[in-house]
């Protein structure tokens, strides 16, 4: 089957190309998007044809897709944007490969960890020259301007790899596809929606704001997790790197039920654990690994 339905707990469809027929790999891929994301056309310069997967997760009122791709490039011209509206934002983080984005205003080159935000209103080309993973959020336009930035978005946006949101972005979205973060939806709808406003608004001419506790808390998360093996990396360090005091981290960890060193502590563990059960690490003795 190239279509699965799957718990709402998990994810609301998995559609994968490859156990399609490869002539008609196109139609069957333009037709589940118009359905499932947005109404789009679709080349494939490949000699394996369209090689392809979707995954689509509801994330409280947001959508989230997770896809995979040989090379290929997706179109939604300003034809489909009347024939097919949809009047969302879309925050598209790349997270393998690159790509190329194409609008009314000219082209930009998107590299693995970039992050581009566009409306769908608007026509685009995104074209992926090598095999491509990225990590889709559909933010009904309603919502996004209610919890993100009032107004338009003109032109797409882009941010680069290495921004603390965009890192702490990532984080949200790929702990949601495993299953390994928060199961409340509700949660990490607004842990990403906080993280794209902290993005977002001073590019939309809206007043810059503080970022919320969930943003803040998410890239506090995210902080530790990309630091572990820093012995330098404390609780005073993590709060340092966020912009906070330690005993406002404190307050953004409460809700987690435990506090900045012990989580730390817990993530250092849970790391040990795992390279310890890893066949590849079978070489390190239990002191390198800790000493790591």
């Amino acid at each position: 089957m190239s279509l699965s339905r799957l718990s709402p707990l998990s994810s609301v469809s998995r559609v994968s190309t490859r156990s399609v027929d490869p002539a008609d790999r196109i139609g069957f891929w333009e037709e589940y998007n118009r359905q499932a994301l947005v109404g789009l056309t679709c080349s494939s310069y490949s000699q394996d044809g369209l090689l392809a997967t979707q995954t689509n997760f509801r994330l409280g009122g947001l959508r989230l897709a997770e896809i995979t791709g040989n090379e290929h490039v997706i179109e939604r011209t300003p034809r489909t944007c009347r024939d097919l509206p949809k009047d969302s934002v879309f925050v598209s983080l790349l997270t393998d490969g690159q790509a190329v984005f194409f609008h009314e205003g000219g082209c930009l080159t998107v590299r693995a960890g970039d992050l581009v935000l566009y409306d769908t209103r608007r026509s685009y080309l995104f074209g992926f020259p090598t095999a491509m993973r990225q990590l889709l959020v559909d933010i009904p336009r309603e919502v996004f301007a209610e919890r993100c930035a009032p107004g338009d978005v003109p032109a797409p946006l882009l941010f680069r790899q290495g921004l603390a949101p965009v890192s702490a972005l990532e984080s949200v979205l790929a702990d949601w596809t495993t299953g390994g973060g928060d199961t409340d939806p509700t949660h990490a709808e607004a842990a990403v929606l906080d993280l794209v406003r902290t993005l977002a608004a001073p590019r939309l001419g809206d007043a810059p704001a503080l970022p919320a506790s969930s943003s803040r808390l998410a890239m506090a998360l995210d902080h530790i997790d990309r630091h572990l093996s820093d012995p330098r990396l404390s609780a005073e360090a993590v709060a340092a790197a966020i912009g906070v005091s330690p005993r406002h981290l404190s307050r953004l960890f409460r809700p987690t039920g435990v506090s900045p060193a012990r989580h730390l502590l817990d993530r250092r563990l849970a790391k040990a654990h795992e390279q310890l059960a890893d066949p590849d690490s079978r070489h390190l003795t239990v002191a390198e690994v800790a000493h790591r």
